[in-house]
């Protein structure tokens, strides 16, 4: 299919028949035309001619040129007379894919009940765990869950745009990544451009599986450990005590983590650390070497460690194990 028949596969869904297509190009070839123009230059009888200006005019895309008698006809613009047509166009997609969902939803519950072998689907290769990493995130309403870990085998996050999507329509994110994963380059500022769209970060030293967890009804669990060959392998399991035990699981490692909170670019309100030493605290805490702290805030080893003295100073304490214990007293992470 060609880009031109594309285009008018999409103005047939938006209400326009090729006539008025066809006679809609014309007029903006011409800018402004009389009747009797238009009928020479498509060839069309007048019958054809009027019927087509009568449903250009209907849809706003048409109208007279001049108050005069019999003034020339000029082509209205399309996004305004179409507008509204494309957002209810785009409003019954959206209803009709959450439909979709919810029926798919409600099968897979249905076959479950009575086949425990529909629990777990298995979904192998790298190209099909990516594919369904998004579709379930495309699919979430109200939760996406993950345990990221460093080195992904299948989305790496700089690729995963459909949590900016999925947070945009209000989907809430909590995330927990591995400790040795913000040592890989660039992956701060993707955890932080994650953060500033609003997903919830944690950091731990290390988690026991890869994970993600949508709406609380699906997870997608690899199977295979990260050292093994071959193509990468999931288990995509629905409703079941196998979830509860993923979703205890991830609970529990949320409520031990680290928040990580990157800079704002807001005034501290209350004389603590303001929004990039709350960063470097929050990579501190994790457990983040001062080297790799370093790396991730494009600063040297020997910042680090100053403004690390500087904060001990601040809260009172010369001892690192001493500001850790003040960064959790005090809250400032």
């Amino acid at each position: 299919m060609d880009a031109t028949s594309g285009g008018r596969q999409v103005l047939r869904i938006l209400g326009l028949d090729e006539d008025e297509e066809r006679l809609y190009r014309t007029l903006l070839r011409l800018s402004t035309a009389h009747p009797a123009q238009l009928a020479h230059q498509m060839g069309w009888p007048a019958d054809r001619l009027a019927r087509t200006l009568d449903a250009l005019r209907d849809r706003g895309l048409v109208a007279p040129a001049g108050a005069e008698p019999d003034p020339p006809l000029r082509p209205l613009p399309p996004d305004v007379a179409l507008g509204d047509e494309l957002l209810r166009q785009q409003q019954s997609l959206e209803s009709a894919r959450r439909r979709v969902a919810q029926l798919t939803e409600e099968y897979r519950a249905g076959v479950r009940r009575h086949d425990a072998d529909h629990l777990v689907e298995i979904v192998t290769g790298a190209d099909a765990l990516r594919a369904r990493l998004r579709r379930l995130q495309d699919d979430a309403r109200t939760e996406v869950l993950w345990f990221c870990r460093a080195s992904p085998l299948a989305m790496p996050g700089a690729e995963n745009v459909e949590e900016f999507a999925a947070l945009a329509r209000g989907v809430e994110y909590r995330a927990i990544y591995e400790r040795e994963l913000l040592a890989e380059p660039g992956a701060l500022a993707d955890v932080e451009k994650a953060v500033l769209s609003g997903e919830q970060a944690r950091v731990t030293d290390s988690l026991p599986v890869r994970l993600a967890i949508a709406d609380r009804t699906t997870a997608i669990c690899p199977l295979v450990p990260d050292r093994a060959s071959g193509a990468p392998s999931a288990a995509l399991i629905g409703r079941s005590q196998l979830l509860d035990a993923l979703l205890a699981l991830f609970d529990s490692h949320w409520h031990a983590a680290t928040p990580l909170r990157p800079g704002t670019g807001l005034p501290p309100a209350d004389g603590g650390p303001g929004a990039d030493e709350r960063l470097l605290l929050s990579l501190f805490v994790a457990g983040v070497p001062d080297k790799s702290i370093a790396s991730q805030l494009g600063v040297s080893r020997r910042t680090v460690q100053r403004r690390l003295a500087d904060l001990m100073t601040l809260a009172g304490v010369d001892t690192r194990p001493g500001l850790a214990f003040q960064v959790a007293r005090r809250g400032w992470i």
